[in-house]
C-alpha cells in the first residue's frame, strides 16, 4: 500500500488521516476538502455563529499539523470524479491523484423540504462556515426568526438567535423533538426551556414561504393564517452526499452502504463519516449523523487500511448546548425498560438513566459529565447495578463502574 486518498475534510475524513499515520502507515496521504481548511461542525451553532469564534478557532487541527505528518492537504477543489478501476481521483482544476485505496468523507447536504419559497434568500440552512456567515449577517438583533424543526440544529440555533437579541418562533410537528433519543419526559422538559427564554413553539409545520420586500411570510399547517418574518431558518435533517459513490457504481442505498470495516461494494474504497451506512446481514442500519461516530468511523477505516484490528464497538454518545446547558445522551433510551433519576429532575446538574432489568442502556445527563462518562462504562461492560446506586448522589458511580 502506497497511498491513501480522503474525500472530504470533515471529522471523519481528518480522524482518519490521523489515525493512519499514528498507526504507522508511512505511505502518501492525500486530503482533499472544498474549503480553506478542515474545521469542526457543532461550533457553527453557536460559538462561531455568535462570532465568539472564528474559522481559525474551530480549524480540526493546527495549522502545522499536515506538514507535520506528511498529509497533502488540497484545498478549496472538488472532486468530480472517483475512478476505482485505474485508482484515479479527479479533480475540480482538472488535476487528479492517483491512490491505491480511496476513502470517501463526502458527508451530505442540508435538506430543503419541497415546500414553496424555500430557496429565497432569507430562507437558510446550517451546515458550512459559509452558511453559517450568511445566516449571523441576519441575526441582529430584533430581527424575527423563524425556525422550522426543534431537533439538534434547530434548538441550537433558536437558543443562539436568542442570545443574539432575536425574536424567535420554533416549529415542530412532532412534540416533544428528540422524544426517542433522550425519551419522553427529558425531551419535553428540553423543548419546555424554550419557552422560558421566550421563544414562541409551535406543534405544526409550515406549507409556503412567500418573500415579499424583505420579509417572509409563513403559511402554517395549523391554519392560524400567515405569520410575518425577518428570515427562517430550516433544521429538518441531513441528506448524505453519494452522487460520487453511484456515479463509480457503488452500492448505495440512502447512503454509502459499507461493511463492518467500513469497505463499499468496492474493495479499493471506504466510506466514513454521515454519507456512509453499515451493512450487517443483509440490512442497512439507520445512519449515525453524530460527530464521535464520524469520528470512531475514521479510525476504523484506518485499522482496515493498515491490517488491524478497530476498536470495538462502544455504547453511541452525542451532545448537544442550548439555553446554557450542556447535555450528554449516551447509548439507546428506546431500548430502557425503565428511568430513573441522579439528582432533581429538571433541577441541573441531573442525570436519567434508562435501565433494561438490571443494566443501563442509556443515559441523559444534563450539566454532568462525570455521569454521561461512567454511564458510557456501564453500558459497554454490562455490569449489573440496582437503580437505587444510581439515584443515591452519595454512591460514587467511578466505584460502580470498578465493581
Amino acid at each position: 500500500m502506497t497511498a491513501v486518498a480522503i474525500v472530504g475534510g470533515g471529522i471523519a475524513g481528518v480522524s482518519t488521516a490521523a489515525a493512519l499515520r499514528s498507526g504507522g502507515f508511512v505511505g502518501d496521504i492525500t486530503l482533499v476538502d472544498a474549503g480553506e481548511f478542515p474545521y469542526d461542525r457543532p461550533p457553527l451553532s453557536k460559538d462561531f455563529l455568535t462570532g465568539a469564534k472564528t474559522l481559525t478557532d474551530i480549524a480540526l487541527q493546527r495549522p502545522g499539523w499536515y506538514d507535520d505528518n506528511k498529509v497533502r492537504l488540497i484545498t478549496r477543489r472538488t472532486v468530480t470524479a472517483l475512478r476505482p478501476g485505474t485508482g484515479q481521483v479527479e479533480l475540480s482544476d482538472g488535476t487528479a491523484v492517483t491512490a491505491d485505496r480511496v476513502v470517501l468523507a463526502t458527508g451530505g447536504r442540508a435538506v430543503r423540504p419541497p415546500v414553496p419559497g424555500v430557496q429565497s434568500e432569507r430562507v437558510h440552512v446550517l451546515r458550512t462556515a459559509e452558511d453559517a456567515l450568511r445566516l449571523r449577517a441576519q441575526l441582529q438583533p430584533g430581527a424575527r426568526v423563524l425556525v422550522v424543526g426543534a431537533g439538534l440544529i434547530g434548538a441550537e440555533v433558536a437558543s443562539t438567535a436568542v442570545d443574539l437579541g432575536c425574536a424567535v418562533t420554533l416549529v415542530d410537528p412532532v412534540r416533544p423533538p428528540l422524544a426517542a433519543a433522550v425519551g419522553p419526559m427529558t425531551a419535553d422538559w428540553l423543548h419546555r426551556q424554550h419557552a422560558r427564554r421566550g421563544i414562541v413553539t409551535m406543534r405544526t409545520s409550515v406549507r409556503s414561504l412567500l418573500d415579499d420586500s424583505g420579509l417572509i411570510h409563513a403559511d402554517l399547517a395549523d391554519d392560524r393564517g400567515s405569520h410575518t418574518f425577518d428570515l427562517v431558518v430550516l433544521g429538518v435533517g441531513m441528506a448524505p452526499d453519494t452522487a460520487m459513490a453511484v456515479a463509480a457504481g457503488l452500492d448505495v442505498d440512502r447512503g454509502i452502504l459499507v461493511d463492518h470495516t467500513r469497505t463499499t461494494s468496492n474493495p479499493a474504497v471506504l466510506a466514513v463519516g454521515d454519507a456512509a451506512r453499515v451493512r450487517r446481514d443483509g440490512i442497512a442500519l439507520p445512519r449515525a449523523e453524530h460527530w464521535e461516530a464520524a469520528q470512531q468511523d475514521g479510525v476504523r477505516a484506518a485499522a482496515t487500511i493498515l491490517g488491524i484490528d478497530p476498536p470495538a464497538d462502544g455504547a453511541p454518545w452525542f451532545w448537544t448546548d442550548r439555553h446554557g446547558v450542556h447535555v450528554e445522551v449516551v447509548g439507546a433510551m428506546a431500548e430502557a425498560e425503565h428511568t430513573v433519576c441522579r439528582g432533581v429532575f429538571g433541577e441541573p446538574p441531573f442525570c436519567a438513566f434508562g435501565l433494561s432489568g438490571d443494566r443501563v442502556v442509556a443515559a441523559v445527563a444534563v450539566g454532568d459529565s462525570t455521569a454521561a462518562r461512567a454511564a458510557r462504562r456501564l453500558i459497554d461492560r454490562a455490569v449489573a447495578v440496582h437503580p437505587e446506586q444510581l439515584t443515591d448522589t452519595a454512591v460514587d458511580l467511578k466505584r460502580l463502574v470498578r465493581g
